[in-house]
C-alpha cells in the first residue's frame, strides 16, 4: 500500500532517508533497557506491530475520515482530520501491543520504564513506515509538477526526522507511563484509570503537534520550543529516575538471599549502580571470555528480575505464580554462582573501598589491606527480613564466611607463649629455655593494692557489627585437639 502511493522512486528514497534516525531511537531505548532486558521477541514483535498493523490501520482510518469530511463540505477537513481523528487512530493503534503485553505477558511488564520502551520501539516503527509515506509523496508530487522535488522532499526530512525523531515516541510514552503506574498500583480504580489518561494525554499532545502548522511559523516554533521540548525533558528524567529507582531496589531486595547463602554479599553492591554493573561484566570478559560475559548477563538479569519480582509482593500486589517464578530465578542464579562470584568479589571490594576511603591516623599510618572490608550489614535487612528460600540441601543456613568475613576490628591481649608448653593450632613444641635458676629474673611483690594488674577485658562487638558466628556460638564448633 505504501508503495502505490509513492511510486517506485519515492519508495526507494523514502526508505533511505526513513531508516537514518530508527538506529539512534532505538539505541536510546536498548540503552534505557540495561537494567532488565527485555525479551528480543517482545521487542520485535512492538516494531512489527507499530511498523506493519499499526501504520496500514492509520493510513485506512485517516483516509477514510478525511474523506468523509471533505464529501459532507465540512470546513478544513483535512485539518480536522490531522488535528482530531489522526490523534485517535494513530495513538489507539500504537497502544495495542502495550495492552497485549501487560494482559497476556504480565511478568514482562513491570513499571515505568517497561512501558516506555515498548511504547518507543512501537512509536518507532510506526514512523519509520510514516516517514516511507510522507517522504515518498514529496518526491512523488515534485516527479509529477516536472521539477525534482528535492526542496520539498528536504523539508520533510527535516521536520520529521531532525527536528521530531523523538515526536511518536513521547507521544505514546503517555499511555505507557499509564500502563507503568497501573503495573505498580494496587488499587483496580487506579489500574483502570491510568493507561486511559494516559491514553487521553497522549492523543492531546498528537493533536497539538498536527495543529501547530496551521498557527504560522512563529506559533508552530513557539508550540515546539515552549511545549514539546518540555514535556520530552520532563519524561526523559522520568524514565531515567524509575530506573535509578529499580537500580535501588535491586540492592535492596537482594540483601534477603545474600542472608540465606544463594548469593555472594557483594551482589546487591554491585547490581546497584550501572557503573559496577559494566565493570563486573568487562572484568568477566577479560578474565573469561564471551562465555564468562553471557554467564554475567544472563546472572545479572535473573538477580534483577528476582528483585523486582520480590518488590511487587513486598507492595502487596498480587502475584500468582510467585513462589515457582522465584525458585526457577534462584535455580539460574545457583547455576552461574561459581562462574561469577569471584568477579563480584573483586567489584565489590572496589566499589566498597571507592565508597569508604579508608581514613589514616597520624600516629599509626593508613589502616592495614583489608580492614572493613567486607561491608557490615544494612539495618533492617538481614535473616530476621522476612520469609526467604534456604539453600537446597543444606536445611537452616548459619552462612560460614571466612575468618574475619564482616567482623568488628577487636583488639586481643598479647600473651607471650609459655615455653615447653603445647602451642595454638598444632604446631611444633616450643623447646624449654635453657637458663640457669640464678639467670631467672624473679618477680617482683606489689606492695600495695593498688598496684596489682588487671586483665583488659576485651572489646565486644555491637549486636549490628557481630558476624553471623558471633551471633549464634551454638553453630560454631570448638577447634579439634591437636
Amino acid at each position: 500500500m505504501v508503495h502505490t502511493q509513492t511510486g517506485t522512486a519515492g519508495f526507494v528514497v523514502g526508505v533511505a532517508l526513513a531508516v537514518l534516525p530508527v538506529p539512534l531511537v532505538l539505541g536510546a531505548y536498548h540503552w534505557l533497557d540495561r537494567v532488565e532486558p527485555k525479551p528480543a521477541r517482545l521487542l520485535l514483535f512492538c516494531f512489527g506491530w507499530g511498523a506493519c498493523a499499526a501504520t496500514l490501520v492509520a493510513i485506512l482510518a485517516n483516509d477514510w475520515a478525511t474523506s468523509l469530511l471533505i464529501s459532507h463540505q465540512v470546513g478544513g477537513g483535512e485539518t480536522l482530520g490531522a488535528s482530531l481523528v489522526a490523534p485517535l487512530v494513530e495513538e489507539s493503534s500504537k497502544a495495542a501491543p502495550l495492552l497485549l503485553i501487560f494482559l497476556f505477558r504480565r511478568r514482562d511488564f513491570t513499571g515505568i520504564v517497561d512501558g516506555a520502551v515498548y511504547a518507543g520501539f512501537t512509536a518507532t516503527g510506526f514512523a519509520f513506515t510514516e516517514n516511507i509515506l510522507y517522504i515518498g509523496r514529496s518526491v512523488m508530487d515534485g516527479s509529477n509538477d516536472g521539477g525534482t522535488g528535492i526542496a520539498a522532499t528536504v523539508m520533510t526530512f527535516v521536520m520529521r526526522e531532525v527536528m521530531s525523531p523523538f515526536a511518536h515516541p513521547l507521544f505514546t510514552s503517555m499511555t505507557a507511563v499509564g500502563f507503568g503506574l497501573a503495573a505498580i498500583s494496587r488499587k483496580r480504580w487506579q489500574r483502570i484509570c491510568a493507561p486511559i489518561a494516559g491514553w487521553i494525554f497522549a492523543m492531546l499532545m498528537h493533536g497539538t503537534w498536527n495543529s501547530a502548522p496551521v498557527l504560522g511559523p512563529l506559533g508552530f516554533f513557539g508550540v515546539y520550543f515552549l511545549f514539546m521540548m518540555p514535556v520530552f525533558a520532563l519524561m526523559v528524567w522520568l524514565v531515567i529516575w524509575s530506573r535509578g529507582n529499580e537500580l535501588r531496589v535491586v540492592g535492596k531486595q537482594l540483601a534477603v538471599y545474600v542472608a540465606a547463602g544463594w548469593i555472594a554479599r557483594p551482589v546487591p553492591l554491585v547490581l546497584a549502580s550501572m557503573r559496577t554493573r559494566k565493570q563486573a561484566r568487562a572484568l568477566a570478559r577479560f578474565q573469561g571470555g564471551p562465555a564468562a560475559d553471557k554467564a554475567m548477563r544472563e546472572y545479572q538479569g535473573f538477580a534483577t528480575s528476582l528483585a523486582l519480582l520480590r518488590e511487587r509482593v513486598a507492595r502487596g500486589l498480587a502475584v500468582q505464580d510467585f513462589a515457582e517464578r522465584e525458585q526457577e530465578l534462584l535455580h539460574h542464579l545457583w547455576e552461574r554462582k561459581e562462574a561469577v562470584e569471584p568477579v563480584f568479589n573483586r567489584v565489590g571490594e572496589q566499589e566498597w573501598y571507592r565508597t569508604h576511603p579508608p581514613l589514616a591516623t597520624a600516629w599509626a599510618g593508613p589502616p592495614a589491606p583489608g580492614f572493613g572490608y567486607p561491608y557490615p550489614q544494612r539495618p533492617g535487612y538481614g535473616p530476621g527480613y522476612g520469609p526467604y528460600p534456604q539453600r537446597p540441601g543444606y536445611g537452616p543456613y548459619p552462612h560460614t564466611q571466612p575468618p574475619g568475613y564482616g567482623q568488628a576490628f577487636v583488639p586481643q591481649q598479647q600473651t607471650p607463649p609459655q615455653y615447653g608448653g603445647r602451642p595454638p593450632y598444632g604446631g611444633q613444641p616450643y623447646a624449654p629455655r635453657a637458663y640457669a635458676p640464678q639467670q631467672a629474673y624473679p618477680q617482683q611483690p606489689y606492695p600495695y593494692a593498688h598496684q596489682q594488674p588487671v586483665a583488659p577485658s576485651p572489646v565486644q562487638p555491637s549486636p549490628a557489627q557481630a558476624s553471623p558466628a558471633q551471633a549464634n556460638p551454638a553453630s560454631e564448633q570448638p577447634p579439634a585437639e591437636s
